[in-house]
């Protein structure tokens, strides 16, 4: 599979500092090099990569401002048009502007839909619902006249993190300075609390910071500190007693919510958009409405265990688990494309989870399976197969003419013919086993 991975150029990839677009492509392009994918990054000409750099902008444009925005827009995306019939998949992290391009080849445009930054912009998704495939990165943020292939939750890498061993004493803002975030929220959080707050993230609105921010920026009690790159983040991020993240519009995720867990610093959110989807209220954060609560929910930080934040974010938003979805989404949609014959991997989703069918023949077929915590698949006789599951990741509680068994990460179970069985998942993280079929 030759997949080209056309990203934005407002920042380098990975980004310095700011540029979260930017942070999710680098991830997920270097995860799929890994994974062996053959890969074509188009991205700025500075960008750091594994994988093949296309390149005509040399820098970006956010941090050179004698590159106009439109022309190299312009560039950059017909760059990976121009070679389009060279990939088997494009995969689009550019917002709607490729789009208008699709019908023009024949080679399926992936596109992550990273979020609506107006409803104006939702006519050209609309116009090629039938001919592109999105995918959305939370259930929140899925727009009731477009279809999806599936949501596929952004990832970080754990090892960028460090899991905190001391308490914090500052509250911390991380993100854009804007209206949307919150930052004013977090001042009057951390002036209730009695408590010293740090902001950092570029000003996105200078009004905003004038009038909301810099009157309140003492350098003691309140600092803002501008943006800060990955190894800041992660020293910052480790003093903090908490994450205020008190949105006031629908986020459609949220990076620095999962990186603060992943150093098992709570997160106190709003819940707006896909906070409901990351924050495990009374057990990674609270998910609050008013300033009292933000206030009263720093009171109860301390009865939270760090490893747990951490250990939610290893199961649901690692690195890892994004490109295994990416993968099967690329297979996915190859599969509806018709550019893969009918014995290529087939992805299905369930509402106890998904399976990718790797391999059949006439006596035999190899599945893949994910079952969410807490689901199971329907209780089940064959008289004419005989199946082996192998547990790679969580716990399985298998029923088995009756009886329950327990079976580990890294154990197996024979299910003889004419056996009835089911598989449950009893644990908090995805349970994966692969299924090997024998007979008909």
């Amino acid at each position: 599979m030759h997949v080209a991975m056309l990203a934005p150029i407002s920042w380098r990839v990975p980004p310095r500092h700011y540029g979260p677009w930017e942070r999710v492509v680098s991830l997920l392009t270097e995860g799929l090099v890994e994974r062996g994918i053959d890969l074509t990054l188009f991205a700025t000409g500075d960008s750091v990569t594994r994988a093949r750099l296309a390149s005509v902008c040399p820098h970006p444009y956010s941090e050179d401002p004698t590159i106009d925005p439109k022309v190299w827009e312009a560039l950059h995306i017909s760059n990976v048009f121009e070679h389009a019939n060279e990939f088997d998949l494009i995969h689009n992290h550019f917002d709607f502007l490729p789009l208008s391009y699709s019908r023009l080849i024949d080679t399926p445009l992936l596109t992550t839909i990273h979020g609506f930054s107006s409803e104006r912009i939702v006519p050209v998704y609309r116009k090629y619902n039938n001919r592109a495939y999105y995918v959305s990165i939370s259930d929140a943020d899925r727009h009731p006249d477009l279809e999806y292939v599936r949501t596929v939750h952004h990832g970080i890498a754990l090892e960028e993190f460090t899991l905190r061993r001391n308490a914090g004493n500052y509250l911390l803002f991380l993100g854009r300075i804007h209206h949307e975030k919150g930052v004013a929220e977090a001042i009057q959080v951390a002036q209730a609390a009695k408590l010293p707050l740090v902001i950092a993230g570029i000003i996105q609105d200078q009004d905003y910071f004038n009038r909301e921010v810099a009157p309140f920026v003492d350098n003691d009690r309140i600092r803002y500190i501008g943006s800060v790159g990955p190894e800041a983040r992660d020293e910052l991020l480790g003093g903090a007693i908490a994450l205020l993240h008190l949105i006031n519009f629908a986020e459609p995720f949220g990076l620095s919510m999962i990186e603060a867990m992943a150093c098992g610093v709570p997160v106190i959110a709003r819940p707006r958009g896909s906070v409901v989807e990351i924050v495990r209220h009374g057990e990674t954060g609270f998910i609050v409405e008013t300033i009292d609560d933000a206030v009263a929910a720093l009171k109860e930080v301390t009865r939270l265990d760090g490893a747990t934040m951490r250990r939610c974010v290893a199961e649901n938003f690692s690195r890892e688990r994004m490109v295994d979805q990416y993968i099967q989404v690329y297979q996915e949609v190859l599969r509806m494309h018709g550019s893969t014959s009918d014995t290529s991997p087939m992805f299905d989703q369930r509402p106890w989870g998904s399976f990718t069918v790797l391999d059949e023949g006439d006596n035999y077929k190899v599945k893949r399976l994910e079952v969410l915590p807490g689901k199971r698949l329907s209780y089940q006789k064959h008289s004419k197969r005989a199946e082996h599951w192998f547990v790679v990741q969580g716990t399985a509680k298998v029923t088995l003419d009756g009886r329950e068994i327990i079976v580990p990460s890294g154990k197996a179970i024979d299910i003889e013919i004419g056996s009835a069985r089911r598989v449950e998942n009893p644990g908090s993280e995805t349970l994966l086993f692969i299924e090997v079929r024998r007979g008909s």
